[in-house]
């Protein structure tokens, strides 16, 4: 429950009536709501910045970025938001409000040049296939080899319209058309599509993106986790590691977080309104709130981050002044869809970080699960799906080539599906050692059994399957409740992902200079497998079946050809093990 409601109903429920010259109402809560680009997103000198927050903006709060407060012309009051001015060259950092010896949630400042503007409930129309789709906003993009700003404003004039945001490593600028139905956009694309230096046109058909859910039971450790020995990798880092994995020694690790926000009132991430330094040896947490403690953000951040007294922790929490540190920040640059989770992407790896963590992903429509159903979750037109295939090429090939030692870790998805056509489902489809891909499992209804039993577990019957997934994990967690007490059970190959993020995460922590192919040779060296029999190469296998290779060219090994299952503590080992095997 939030204060303020809670107080006034304790006040009626006593006395009946209470008469606020008695009681002053309680302040809300100081809580950033948004945090974006605002004015000229195309500005090379200062910026401007809009904030919105619950509490009131009012002269007494202060906004400090990288613990310094902003100066009082840095800021201009516009009703019920702030916007803030920032010098050209300020570097990224943690953004929080303070009033009166209260902080509000930290949210990331990055001063990565790659925004795009979201449309409005009135930019929008529902084109043929029933999806709602943009209307006068489309991106280009520009063929490599050209200058792509210059283009797309030569193209723009041309076309009476404006170019106002980017994706400038990609090469990719978004334009303000001059249309006011799909009839007239559908055939100005055609014509910029055609136009020379044009690689492609990106429209942005948004929706909700979250997990299944199901009816859950109160529990109070996830059993599920223990699928993939949870509490063991947490055993074995905090005990046993080399006595290098100290605190204050290598730089903290940066995860980023594709999500919108975070419930900061939920009990898992109330510390995070406290100062949280990573240097010592801390997990810190950067998110806009929300009012959903269940909602999909808080949810797949708090597997990694959350700080639970009775019940779940989340894994990088729990090791907290056993390594280097971490930095959990859940960014989505705007609320446009595909496009600003690219561009939120690429800001959040200019600005260090070494893993993305995307629990998101969509299918076009006509995608047939393994039983000749159609999928109905997450669905895109074709069209739609060719820009964003283009799209997520250029990033993907713009991370091979600027920054090879980021892994990208994302959700294989819900509907039953083959997670590896490109026609049908991105962007786990792609092929490149910077993209590990997870599914689902959960545990079997057979009991007692030890946990490195194949019929143990079991892929959960939504999990996307083939030889594209990399790796499963548990599927199914328990959502949070503003009292702490156990909500509902949601699952979904989301909820698997942050596991092998924070995974991750624990292994580069242990040895920084692991790069995104021997992460994955690790994780499947490591893994533990699932399912009760052989499964033939030409099986709908829930991954890629477990080779010779991955267990010491063995042929008669009883792992060859089932799929792998994520082990915490084994990948931590390995990790440990490859500092003494330094190439």
């Amino acid at each position: 429950m939030r204060s303020a409601p809670r107080l006034r109903g304790l006040c009626l429920g006593l006395l009946g009536v209470c008469a606020s010259a008695t009681l002053p109402a309680a302040q809300p809560e100081l809580r950033i709501t948004q945090l974006q680009r605002c004015g000229d997103l195309l500005a090379e000198g200062p910026s401007s910045w809009c904030l919105q927050a619950s509490g009131p903006l009012d002269e007494d709060v202060r906004v400090l970025l990288a613990g310094q407060p902003l100066r009082a012309e840095q800021l201009e009051h516009e009703g019920a938001r702030l916007r803030l001015t920032l010098p050209a060259g300020q570097p990224s950092a943690p953004l929080w409000l303070e009033r009166e010896g209260r902080r509000s949630n930290p949210v990331w400042l990055s001063r990565g040049r790659s925004q795009v503007l979201a449309a409005s409930n009135e930019e929008v129309a529902e084109n043929m296939d029933g999806l709602t789709t943009y209307v006068d906003l489309a991106s280009l993009i520009i063929e490599e080899d050209l200058d792509g700003l210059a283009t797309a404003q030569r193209l723009a004039e041309k076309y009476g319209a404006k170019v106002v945001g980017a994706i400038a490593p990609l090469n990719t600028y978004q334009l303000r058309l001059p249309v006011t139905n799909l009839t007239e956009r559908d055939a100005m694309l055609l014509r910029l599509g055609s136009e020379v230096g044009v690689d492609a046109v990106v429209i942005e058909e948004s929706g909700a993106e979250s997990g299944e859910a199901e009816p859950g039971r109160a529990r109070r450790q996830n059993p599920e986790w223990a699928a993939n020995r949870f509490l063991d990798a947490v055993d074995f880092y905090r005990r046993h590691l080399p006595p290098r994995a100290t605190p204050g020694e290598g730089e903290p690790i940066r995860i980023g977080v594709i999500e919108r926000n975070v419930d900061f009132d939920a009990p898992g991430f109330a510390d995070y309104l406290q100062p949280c330094d990573p240097t010592a040896g801390r997990t810190c947490l950067y998110a806009r709130d929300a009012r959903q403690p269940d909602g999909h953000g808080s949810s797949v951040a708090g597997i990694l981050a959350a700080r639970g007294k009775t019940h779940d922790s989340g894994y990088l929490s729990a090791l907290d002044e056993a390594g280097p540190g971490f930095e959990v920040i859940v960014e989505r640059n705007s609320d446009a869809g595909i496009t600003a989770n690219i561009a939120a992407s690429v800001n959040l790896v200019q600005d260090g970080a070494r893993i993305l963590n995307w629990s998101w992903g969509i299918h076009r429509i006509g995608t047939l699960n393994v039983e000749g159903e159609p999928v109905d979750s997450l669905l895109r037109s074709g069209i739609a799906m060719s820009g964003y295939e283009e799209l997520l090429e250029e990033f993907f090939l713009w991370l091979r080539r600027e920054h090879p030692d980021v892994v990208v870790i994302n959700s294989a998805g819900n509907g039953s599906a083959r997670s590896g056509h490109d026609d049908y489902r991105l962007p786990s489809s792609f092929i490149t050692e910077q993209l590990l891909v997870v599914g689902g499992h959960q545990l079997s209804k057979r009991r007692g059994l030890p946990v490195e039993d194949p019929r143990s577990v079991e892929k959960r019957q939504s999990s996307n399957v083939d030889m594209r997934v990399d790796i499963t994990a548990a599927a199914c967690i328990r959502a949070a409740t503003y009292d702490g007490e156990p909500g509902e059970v949601h699952c979904g190959t989301s909820y698997a992902t942050p596991l092998v993020a924070g995974a991750v995460a624990a292994m580069l922590s242990i040895n920084p200079r692991l790069q995104p192919e021997q992460l994955r040779e690790l994780l499947r060296r490591s893994a533990m497998t699932i399912g009760a029999d052989f499964e033939a190469a030409e099986a709908d296998d829930l991954t890629a079946p477990i080779l010779p290779s991955e267990r010491n060219y063995q042929l008669d090994n009883r792992d060859v050809g089932r799929s792998a299952r994520l082990d915490m503590r084994k990948a931590l080992e390995l990790a440990a093990d490859s500092l003494r095997h330094r190439r």
